[in-house]
């Protein structure tokens, strides 16, 4: 891709055959004192060399001015997230062990059922610092707050190479972070570890996370991703999202979906289990699976297979879809609202017709 077609020169640096037709020739193209007009032909291309590396610089310093603010809006939104998500974790664990010991009951009984309103509280308290926070810092970085969501976002081509590589670490930092500042303020013991149940083994906790991370990330795929007229509650969606994959996943692994959530705990408590893994090759499992699954499905062209889903009442009624559409270009919205625009145009000079017509006939009756 050329540069000019990436950042617009200035009007002083316009190359003579891109000047507008017709302009007059004599006129002089650059009104600083160090003009080339005259110069050696070298001295001249040196100078333009100079302009082009300025535009260069100018796109380079853009871009890594835009990944930096990505990075540290993703470590403030992922801290803000799992801030809150380990604080209400924390009281959840702490009161439920405080619970269990005063509990008469047999402690290895206990372990194997699970307290559902501990599991809910868990849930609801991440689904909704994602939610959240995620509609808080969308717009800044696309508030992705895991690595599984990055890495899934970068194969899928929305999320550029250096970018994802920034917002990674920015990410890893603000789970250690979130984690140490709840461990400095809540009193006790830092409960928000993830950890198998008793009769979990490891493989079956990879496949655990990996399904229940392709939830999350697939969503985030169609709701976020795919541009659609509710681009705008992706958010919500990618909130329940999370939520419904904790209810399920806290009980038997932790529910971590995500390897900063996981990682974070581990280094303020200096404790990492033998089977920490799992919470690093699931999420990235299940990235791939969604991935995967993603692909499949834009390549069958999903958008021609229940077309019009996106249309309210006056889109529909004013295109038309068509029963079997033969490629996506058939139903996809700019067609719509082109249509939508040369319909009103359509409608417009019909209607200015008609009334030139009425004001002639009225002319007319008077004579």
């Amino acid at each position: 891709m050329a540069l000019e077609n990436i950042l617009p020169f200035h009007k002083n640096d316009i190359p003579p055959s891109q000047s507008h037709p017709g302009a007059p020739q004599n006129e002089p193209q650059d009104s600083h004192p160090d003009s080339s007009h005259g110069r050696h032909p070298h001295i001249e291309a040196i100078t333009h060399g100079h302009k082009g590396a300025r535009v260069r610089t100018t796109i380079i310093s853009h871009n890594w001015h835009n990944r930096s603010v990505a990075a540290l809006a993703e470590f403030a939104g992922t801290f803000m997230f799992l801030f809150f998500a380990f604080g209400g974790t924390s009281v959840a664990n702490n009161s439920n062990q405080a619970n269990r010991s005063n509990s008469n009951s047999d402690s290895d009984e206990i372990l194997q059922v699970p307290d559902t309103s501990v599991l809910l509280y868990i849930s609801l308290v991440f689904g909704f610092s994602l939610m959240i926070n995620v509609w808080c810092f969308f717009r800044v970085s696309g508030g992705l707050f895991n690595p599984a969501v990055t890495l899934g976002l970068y194969l899928i081509g929305s999320v550029p190479l250096p970018r994802a590589i920034m917002c990674f670490v920015a990410q890893m930092l603000a789970g250690i972070a979130a984690a140490g500042v709840v461990h400095a303020i809540a009193p006790g013991p830092l409960s928000v570890s993830t950890t198998l149940s008793a009769r979990m083994s490891p493989a079956r906790g990879v496949f655990l996370e990996m399904f229940l991370t392709s939830l999350l990330v697939f969503t985030v795929f169609m709701l976020a991703a795919e541009k659609h007229k509710a681009t705008f509650l992706a958010p919500v969606g990618i909130g329940m999202a999370l939520f419904v994959a904790e209810m399920l996943g806290v009980f038997f692994t932790g529910g971590s979906l995500n390897p900063a959530r996981s990682f974070g705990p581990c280094v303020i408590t200096g404790d990492f289990p033998g089977y920490h893994y799992i919470y690093w090759f699931g999420p990235i499992m299940g990235s791939l699976l969604a991935c995967g699954v993603y692909k499949v499905v834009k390549a069958v062209d999903y958008e021609t297979v229940n077309p019009g889903q996106d249309f309210d009442d006056h889109e529909a009624a004013a295109f038309q879809c068509p029963d079997n559409p033969h490629s996506r270009d058939q139903v996809w919205r700019p067609i719509v609202s082109r249509q939508l625009m040369r319909r009103g145009t359509h409608e417009s000079e019909e209607s200015a017709g008609e009334k030139t017509i009425e004001r002639l006939d009225t002319n007319q009756t008077r004579v």
